[in-house]
This record gives C-alpha cells, sequence and structure tokens, in this order.
C-alpha cells in the first residue's frame, strides 16, 4: 500500500526537490557548455546563482515551486541564447568575438560591419596562431598575437564610435579570450575552430 507521505511513497515536496535537482543539473550543464565557448554569458550565470541562493534561504513549498518556475525560465532563455549564433548568421567562435567587440550605440550598418569584423578577425586569428606551438607559453609570440589583435581592430573597428581607448579596451578582451583558449590545451584552443 502506498500512502502519500509515509515511507513507501514520495511526498510531493520530495518529488519536486528532486525534479528541482534535475533541471538544476541540465542547467548547470548548459552553463559551463555556453561561457566555455563565450565568456560574455556570464549574466546567465550569475542569475542562476541568484536564483540558487534565494532558494537555499527558503525552501518551504512555495519556494521551491518559485524556484522551479525560474529554473525553467532561465533554461529556455539559454536555449534562445544558443540559437542567438545562428540567428545572427555566425558560429558559436565568432558570436564570442562579435559579444567582446559589440556595443549598443552603432548603427544598423555598423553592427553588420562588427559582425564581418568578427568573421575576418578569427580567420585571422587562425591563420596566425596554427603554425605557433604552445604560443602561450611564450613571451615573444603572445606580444606578436597581442599586437596583431590590435593592428586588426584598429583597421576593422569603426570611428566613431569606438575611440582608440576603446579600440585597445576591446583589443585586450580579444586578447584574454584568445589566450584563455589557447592555453586550454589545442594550438589554438578548440571552440576557436568553431
Amino acid at each position: 500500500m502506498h500512502r502519500v507521505g509515509s515511507r513507501y511513497a514520495p511526498s510531493k515536496v520530495h518529488r519536486k526537490h528532486a525534479a528541482l535537482q534535475d533541471i538544476r543539473e541540465v542547467v548547470e550543464k548548459k552553463l559551463a557548455q555556453m561561457l566555455a565557448c563565450n565568456p560574455m554569458r556570464m549574466d546567465y550565470y550569475r542569475k542562476y546563482q541568484e536564483i540558487i541562493a534565494d532558494y537555499n534561504r527558503e525552501k518551504d513549498r512555495a519556494t521551491v515551486e518559485a524556484t522551479f518556475a525560474q529554473l525553467l525560465e532561465l533554461a529556455n532563455s539559454l536555449d534562445a541564447e544558443q540559437r542567438r549564433a545562428v540567428e545572427e548568421g555566425l558560429s558559436e567562435s565568432e558570436l564570442a568575438l562579435f559579444d567582446l567587440l559589440r556595443r549598443d550605440d552603432v548603427t544598423k550598418a555598423q553592427r553588420e560591419g562588427l559582425k564581418q569584423a568578427s568573421t575576418g578577425l578569427l580567420a585571422s586569428l587562425r591563420e596566425l596562431l596554427a603554425p605557433l606551438e604552445r604560443w602561450t607559453e611564450k613571451a615573444q609570440t603572445q606580444a606578436e598575437v597581442k599586437v596583431f589583435i590590435l593592428d586588426r581592430l584598429f583597421e576593422v573597428l569603426p570611428r566613431p564610435p569606438f575611440s582608440e581607448e576603446e579600440t585597445e579596451e576591446a583589443a585586450e578582451r580579444v586578447y584574454d579570450f584568445v589566450w584563455q583558449k589557447g592555453a586550454g590545451g589545442s594550438v589554438v584552443g578548440a571552440s576557436l575552430y568553431v
């Protein structure tokens, strides 16, 4: 005989906790994959951390249900974010570079130019880095890559709205991303080949 709340049948709250744990695992896995491809997706991770922190403060039935609903909403927004590369007409790697360069105050034409700049920069970086073994470990090749990125961005970023200082900051963000991917174990970093 299975009675609700007995040791023989799980309670509704227990089932909700189990379902909540399942969706947490799905969201965490998806977040890890997305952040590995594009560091500009950190807002999704922060949102997830806020949801879990709220859940951990109070674990009554209403909180469990609200957390479940919030996690489902977040999971849906992660799916939408993953579709964004296709909608933009970019690969995941191109989208990551585009996000590192993107500004909200550009015209539609400039935005398209930034997409093209991202695509061109990625192709150029692949070509530059392919023959360089363990470039992240050598100061000379690191400097060459930094200068290469800076030179390319000075060529392709629209002026205005990008100032010289903003171009240098964008180059630093791109270099940090490329270095992180390169230090991940492959010649250029697996995600730069996507």
